[in-house]
C-alpha cells in the first residue's frame, strides 16, 4: 500500500516513521529548508532515545499520475486551501485531511472533487530540534487519531484506513460526524490556549484557581452553543462540561 505524507512537519513525520516502520510504501512531499533537510540527513526520529532513520521516500515534486492509497494532508490550517488546489489534479482517491477546521468540508471538495475527502485529526505531539523529530502519540484515552467519512458511513477505506493505523500501533477513534467532532475539539481547546497566554505563569496555568475558573466557564459556554446548533456534542463525554457548575 503506497501512502503519501503532504506536509512533513512534526505531525506528518511522527506518522510518516510510524507507517515506515510497519512495513508501509511511504513517501514524504515537502519544499523549502524541510526538502533540503531531509533530502541530506534523512527523516531522522528518537525511538528509544536513539536517532533513527526512517526508511521513506522523499518527493520535492508531485505528478498528477503519481498515485497513492491514502494521502496525509498534515499542513496548518492556513495551508490547507493551498495544499488542496495543488493535489486536485492528482489521481489519487482518497485525501485525509488531519487538521483542524470551522469550515464545510463541501468547500474542500468543491476544490479536489466530491467523495475524495476524508477528514480526520491527530493524536500525537512533539517538536523537531536539530533536525531531529522528537514526537509521540498521545494515549487512546486522551486523543486517539480520529476520522470519519463525511457522510459517516463505514466504507471500505475507512476499514483499510483502520488497518493501517492498528498495523502501525497508532490509536484510533472512528466517529460518526466529523464535523461536529472537530467543532467540539475548537470548542474545547480555543479556551484552553487562551488561559495559557493570560495566566501570570503560563507553566502553571493550572494551578491559577480564577483563570481556570473562567476557562471552564468558556469551554461550557462554548460546548452548550455546539449542542444548540448542532443537536449533539461529539464525543459523547464532551456533555459532561454542560452539566457541571463553576464559581469563582
Amino acid at each position: 500500500m503506497r501512502l503519501l505524507i503532504f506536509g512533513p512537519g512534526v505531525i506528518g513525520s511522527l506518522y510518516a516513521s510510524l507507517f515506515a516502520e510497519a512495513g508501509f510504501d511511504t513517501t514524504v512531499y515537502a519544499r523549502g529548508a524541510r526538502l533540503e533537510t531531509l533530502k541530506k540527513k534523512g527523516l531522522l526520529y528518537l525511538k528509544r532515545e536513539k536517532v533513527t532513520k526512517a526508511n521513506v521516500s522523499v518527493l520535492s515534486e508531485l505528478k498528477d499520475n503519481d498515485e497513492y492509497d491514502f494521502i496525509f494532508l498534515t499542513v496548518r490550517e492556513n495551508q490547507l486551501y493551498q495544499a488542496l488546489e495543488e493535489l486536485k489534479t492528482n489521481n489519487s482517491k482518497c485525501i485525509v485531511t488531519m487538521t483542524n477546521s470551522m469550515d464545510d468540508y463541501n468547500e474542500w471538495e468543491k476544490i479536489c472533487g466530491k467523495g475524495k475527502i476524508l477528514p480526520a485529526f491527530p493524536g500525537a505531539g512533539g517538536r523537531i530540534k536539530d533536525d531531529i523529530l522528537d514526537a509521540m502519540l498521545t494515549p487512546k484515552i486522551i486523543q486517539p487519531t480520529t476520522f470519519a467519512e463525511i457522510s459517516g458511513m463505514r466504507t471500505d477505506r475507512v476499514r483499510r484506513l483502520s488497518l493501517i493505523f492498528k498495523q502501525s500501533s497508532i490509536p484510533y477513534h472512528i466517529v460518526k460526524d466529523m464535523h461536529i467532532w472537530q467543532l467540539c475539539h475548537l470548542a474545547m481547546v480555543v479556551p484552553i490556549a487562551d488561559a495559557y497566554y493570560e495566566a501570570d505563569n503560563p507553566a502553571k496555568a493550572g494551578y491559577e484557581h480564577k483563570t481556570m475558573c473562567k476557562t471552564a466557564k468558556v469551554l461550557k459556554r462554548n460546548l452548550q452553543l455546539v449542542r444548540k446548533t448542532c443537536g449533539k456534542l461529539s464525543p459523547w463525554k464532551m456533555n459532561i462540561f454542560c452539566l457541571c457548575r463553576y464559581r469563582y
